[in-house]
């Protein structure tokens, strides 16, 4: 047996239920979820229809490297979006379909980790679990930077000692944050693209939440469009993981993509072909639908404001919570234990948030997911309002 499956925590929904243990809730309400980051918006009805009219493709074994309409729409998007430029990215060496960010996320260490040099794989804290399980079994060892209030929920590059730097291989970013909805501006992202060049590491840049923000006239940055903006149309060193399961509401088609560096796509395509992850051809002519379309993103993104200004107003002057940059979560301040405030939240009033603490890891004796929940904000309006009414219930009986 592989001896770093030891080194795995549980989960954290596997955590949260452990601590519900003893909690059942008795007092009649239904039950609403604000714990899991799933969206519950509608599927594009297009997309469903897409699938429906390939489903002929069953019998057709998917390739690894997808297939060439797809690579062209994903890279026209991402030219679009990010401002690249048109052809700034190309469709057949920097583009790689993947079966949604999760499991890419996982493999892409396993590629990039050269175990024989005691490597160091660098994390935000609090982080998406995947990247410490990425670390653990790719025999690296996690090094985790704190995302603190002071610096708007952005890891302190400048802090990192340069040892650290010398040892990392690889630095997982994550951008719009998850939990925090934190976005990275273009001066931290150069300061972390120097770094690389300078020590010689592979920034892998999480940047699912990237379509779930506030302002249609500013996007968040994107790695490779910071990278366009220095001129540097290679990528080198960069690589970007995106979904269509945040942007487009499909977690269950599992589709995303990674870009950037060729150099580095490459032998990830020949890790991928062994690994045995092809997506379905019709999930990527149903992917194909969803990338050329935006009518549907902007409308998920109205949706998305108005329950934010719904939630916060209701919360506002009970919980110490601000609107996050982007994404659909609220990460609040709480106004005792993250892990007690979860608890009793879902034995009085039946709601359910996630324990900041299990996102996060304690270094040098502090944990920045302490005294704070993440809540996602993917329910239907009606119960993101009841959820938190109920809340405000509950602090104010505190």
């Amino acid at each position: 047996m592989n001896q770093d499956l030891d080194l795995l925590q549980p989960y954290p929904f596997e955590k949260l239920a452990q601590l519900f243990k003893g909690a059942e809730h008795t007092g009649g309400l239904p039950h609403i979820a604000l714990s899991i980051g799933e969206p519950k918006h509608a599927s594009p009805a297009f997309v469903k229809q897409a699938l429906i009219d390939n489903i002929n493709q069953l019998s057709v074994y998917p390739s690894t490297k997808g297939i060439p309409e797809l690579r062209k729409a994903i890279s026209e998007w991402a030219c679009r979006r990010f401002k690249l430029g048109d052809g700034n990215l190309c469709a057949e060496t920097q583009v790689l379909p993947v079966n949604g960010t999760r499991e890419a996320l996982f493999a892409f260490a396993q590629v990039i980790i050269n175990r024989a040099d005691k490597p160091l794989l660098v994390s935000p804290n609090p982080f998406y679990q995947i990247y410490e399980g990425a670390a653990f079994l790719s025999g690296a060892e996690p090094y985790f930077l704190p995302c603190r209030e002071e610096n708007r929920f952005v890891p302190d590059f400048d802090a990192v000692p340069v040892e650290v730097w010398r040892r990392c291989q690889m630095i997982f970013i994550c951008s719009p944050g998850n939990p925090t909805g934190a976005v990275m501006d273009a001066a931290t992202l150069k300061k972390l693209i120097a770094l690389a060049d300078e020590h010689d590491f592979v920034i892998a840049s999480d940047e699912c939440y990237s379509e779930l923000y506030f302002d249609e006239a500013n996007p968040p940055l994107g790695l490779l469009q910071v990278c366009q903006e220095m001129g540097r149309n290679d990528y080198r060193r960069c690589v970007v993981f995106h979904s269509l399961s945040k942007r487009s509401n499909l977690p269950g088609l599992r589709s995303g993509f990674v870009a950037g560096d060729a150099a580095i796509l490459k032998p990830f395509l020949l890790y991928r072909t062994y690994h045995g992850c092809a997506m379905p051809v019709q999930h990527q002519l149903a992917s194909i639908a969803a990338w050329n379309d935006e009518a549907h993103v902007v409308e998920n993104r109205r949706i998305y404001q108005q329950k934010f200004d719904a939630v916060l107003d209701v919360l506002n002057g009970v919980l110490d919570v601000q609107k996050p940059d982007a994404s659909f979560y609220l990460w609040p301040r709480t106004p005792v234990a993250d892990t007690e405030f979860a608890r009793e939240l879902f034995r009085q009033q039946h709601v359910t948030v996630l324990a900041g603490s299990f996102l996060s890891r304690t270094v040098d004796g502090f944990n920045p997911g302490e005294n704070r929940v993440r809540m996602a904000l993917v329910a239907p309006m009606a119960q993101c309002v009841e959820a938190a009414e109920r809340i405000r219930a509950f602090v104010r009986g505190l």
